[in-house]
């Protein structure tokens, strides 16, 4: 009787999130419809930035202009996202005047050169590799 009362709350509780984040998602989707007019700077969905000059709902395509005079046609859905001119799209991350100052050195592996790193040819203690 226990164990059935707890996989009915629990089935309960997931139908619950579920609604909610079906019900949060139109939210999203409409609010992302009503900013996608011509004129409206967007991001792609493959990260092309470009202004918006029309979206044929008929097609389910969108012109938009990613340089001037240099229009693509894309599907509708690859419209990702209104881009405020405001705040900028790129998170960026701060970096120790440590850290960005000197390179840390790389060591090597069991004697080996790494990945990258140029050997001299003429070096006895290479090691050969047998063929």
């Amino acid at each position: 009787m226990d164990q059935s009362l707890f996989l009915i709350v629990i089935i309960v509780a997931f139908a619950a999130f579920m609604f909610y984040s079906s019900r949060k998602r139109k939210k999203q989707q409409a609010e992302l419809q009503t900013k996608m007019v011509p004129g409206a700077r967007v991001m792609l969905s493959f990260g092309l930035y470009g202004t918006l000059l029309s979206v044929d709902d008929e097609k389910v395509t969108a012109d938009v202009e990613i340089a001037p005079g240099t229009v693509v046609t894309v599907h509708r859905q690859t419209l990702s996202r209104v881009v405020d001119d405001n705040g900028s799209d790129v998170e960026t991350t701060v970096v120790a005047e440590d850290e960005a100052a000197a390179p840390k050195p790389v060591a090597e592996l069991n004697g080996e050169p790494v990945y990258g790193e140029r050997v001299d040819e003429t070096d006895p203690n290479k090691r050969k590799t047998e063929d």
